[in-house]
């Protein structure tokens, strides 16, 4: 991005913040300068001079950039299990402008000896730290571990720049005591991990219960809803009360133990650890909506205000992955997602839509300040949509 790019995001009819302590913004614009935020207030009260990109919001909703807290990356905009391009662009139309990798387990010939296993680490962190499809910003590069593995070969991968574990549970490691001493060598070296949940997914997985999990003490209880097999309700209630780690929800899991993790979060009055993810691409498919789709569902059955089930794809997952996205806040990474209720909503306000079940219309993506698509290809369209009233050459690219 060329520096000294100034976007204005004006007339903004709903700000939604990311932040459960406050999921409303009293404000109706935002400037990014250079791909952060850099003030959020009254257009009035703001500085807006010398704007190379403003964009009229035309009354609409501002949300932060969603983010997939698990996804299964292989190799750019490609997935070899659905054999498939461009789901990462067609998720960025779902309003996804982060992704987190769970491990790149699709890869075909996946390496399961040491040696190969950190290299493919290291290589997919390289190569999604210099490719961002459509913009999307991929955090890639998580080892699926396996027997063997010692503490020197975690630090050596945190020297590579890795900072992610793939699933533990995936791989041969599949004991708690086992998967402990590895999750805290990782944590040693400042990598966080994510732990399978529930019945096995894909061949060489396998069944990973409470006692595991908490044994593991993972960083994020992995699709605690199951991938797709849950675990019965009473370990779900156990891995809730018993740790303090992520509560990871996600679209290719099971609805209904979704939401009872969800309501025994918020029983726990814990809801800032529930976080979103798709776990996809996966054998049901690519789902450019799925983040939509569970902040959706969440909120309508989930008796969760929608500002507040933003927050589970926003804020919730930033703090829990430390990242410097999903929030309006000055200094964070100016990635936001316009939309507006669809057409036709039963619901009169987009807030109102959502939580009687209905997807909202996207009508722009922008991505460090960038405006990196207009109205959503795969949503139903918003009832309003924004305007661009200024876009300079140089704050019109579509990634790298």
């Amino acid at each position: 991005m060329a520096a000294n790019q100034k976007l204005v995001v004006k007339n903004i009819g709903l700000l939604l913040s990311g932040d459960l302590d406050r999921p409303i913004l009293d404000a109706d614009t935002v400037v990014a300068v250079d791909g952060k935020i850099s003030a959020v207030g009254r257009e009035r009260e703001l500085d807006l001079d010398g704007a190379t990109a403003v964009v009229d919001a035309n009354g609409t909703a501002l949300s932060p950039g969603l983010i997939d807290s698990h996804v299964h990356p292989v190799a750019g905009d490609w997935t070899p299990r659905q054999n498939q391009m461009g789901w990462i662009d067609s998720s960025l139309h779902g309003g996804v402008t982060t992704m987190i990798s769970a491990g790149e387990v699709h890869m075909p010939g996946r390496p399961r000896d040491i040696v190969g296993l950190k290299a493919m680490a290291i290589a997919s962190q390289r190569w999604f730290q210099n490719m961002r499809p459509s913009g999307v910003k991929i955090h890639g590069g998580a080892p699926v571990i396996e027997k063997g593995m010692e503490e020197e070969d975690f630090r050596q991968l945190a020297e590579a720049g890795v900072t992610l574990l793939g699933e533990v549970g995936l791989g041969s490691v599949k004991a708690g005591d086992e998967a402990q001493r590895m999750v805290a060598w990782a944590r040693k070296y400042g990598i966080q991990s994510t732990i399978h949940t529930g019945g096995p997914s894909v061949p060489g997985s396998g069944f990973i219960d409470k006692d595991v999990v908490l044994a593991a003490d993972a960083d994020i209880i992995g699709h605690i809803n199951g991938g797709h097999t849950a675990l019965p309700d009473v370990q779900i209630r156990c891995l809730c009360e018993g740790c303090k780690r992520a509560i990871e929800i996600v679209h290719n899991g099971n609805e209904r133990s979704g939401l009872f993790a969800l309501r025994t979060a918020i029983e726990l009055n814990e809801s800032y650890r529930v976080i979103l993810g798709t776990d996809g691409p996966a054998g049901s498919g690519v789902q450019p909506l799925g983040i939509l789709r569970m902040i959706s569902m969440l909120s309508s059955l989930g008796d969760v205000p929608a500002e507040r089930a933003f927050c589970f794809a926003t804020g919730n997952t930033a703090r829990m992955r430390k990242l410097d996205c999903g929030l309006i806040e000055v200094g964070k990474a100016a990635d936001f997602v316009i939309m507006d209720r669809a057409q036709h909503s039963a619901g009169k306000t987009l807030l109102e839509s959502v939580q009687l079940g209905d997807l909202p219309g996207i009508g722009m993506m922008i991505i460090d300040g960038v405006i990196r698509t207009e109205r959503s290809r795969n949503t139903p369209p918003a009832t309003t949509f924004p305007i661009i009233l200024k876009n300079a050459p140089a704050a019109a690219s579509g990634g790298h």
